[in-house]
């Protein structure tokens, strides 16, 4: 049949170029038979994130009270605001919200800048900081990035997540941090290890996340856009409060009947 000639009855051409216009139609690219398929997003979240709002809406968990944007001077100018940012976040690792604040405060009291770190020695430095988690380590990474802000951003810190994570002792989730706190700026989802849980227990990721870097990814593949700088904040005070690594409060919880864990834990 495919030797047949244009004049041939049949015109198999014909029919061969029908079927590739209704598999352009199927794949988005024509104008025609089936809609496109509207795109994957999670059972009942809207009313899970409503109600995680009401339950965060006193703003008293810790994060709220002691978190990274509670931890600079506000009064200092912007480039030594932006600088105590990411040195929050850098100590905020591994630790509670409480242990950050109190080691930022006496920072702060010795006059938090780029130089006065760097004119710091090492000891001082982890007498400062301690008991902060992997304090040590902290005291190397702070050091050298420290260095490279001055040496290569005039002391200031870089405003893209690029060039954030380029630097010693900065991850992911600090860098998004970084530009939501310290540059008002919204590059990506900040997932920390509560919005990495939480984000598994309501199924909001399609397939089950081990690590907070795929689970950003999964969350900006449906999540709108206009509240990836509002996710990390809401879910981290409700996992500091209620939605808790161990043991979590389902019996205090609003979403309680349509969180697909609750039964489970």
């Amino acid at each position: 049949a495919g030797s047949q000639t244009p004049g041939t009855p049949g015109v198999p051409r014909q029919s061969r170029r029908r079927k590739s216009l209704a598999i352009a139609y199927e794949q988005g690219q024509g104008g025609g038979a089936e809609p496109p398929q509207a795109p994957w997003e999670p059972r009942h979240w809207r009313e899970q994130l409503e109600r995680i709002r009401d339950m965060r809406s006193s703003r008293d968990a810790p994060v709220d009270e002691m978190g990274v944007q509670k931890c600079y001077d506000s009064s200092a100018p912007p480039q030594v605001r932006r600088y105590q940012v990411l040195l929050a976040l850098m100590l905020s690792s591994q630790t509670k919200d409480q242990v950050t604040s109190a080691a930022m405060l006496r920072l702060r009291r010795r006059g938090l800048t780029v130089d006065s770190v760097l004119q710091m020695d090492e000891e001082t430095l982890g007498q400062i900081i301690y008991p902060v988690g992997f304090w040590r380590n902290k005291v190397k990474y702070i050091k050298q990035t420290t260095a490279i802000l001055k040496q290569k951003y005039g002391g200031d810190i870089p405003s893209t997540v690029e060039e954030l994570v380029q630097l010693p002792g900065v991850g992911p989730k600090m860098a998004h941090l970084a530009m939501h706190i310290a540059w008002d700026s919204v590059a990506g989802i900040a997932v920390d290890t509560h919005v990495h849980r939480i984000s598994n227990r309501l199924k909001w990721v399609k397939k089950e996340t081990k690590y907070p870097e795929e689970t950003r990814v999964a969350l900006e593949e449906w999540l709108p856009r206009d509240l990836w700088k509002e996710i990390n904040w809401l879910l981290v005070g409700f996992g500091q409060q209620t939605c808790l690594p161990v043991n979590p409060r389902c019996s205090q919880c609003l979403n309680q009947d349509i969180c697909p864990a609750a039964k489970r834990l």
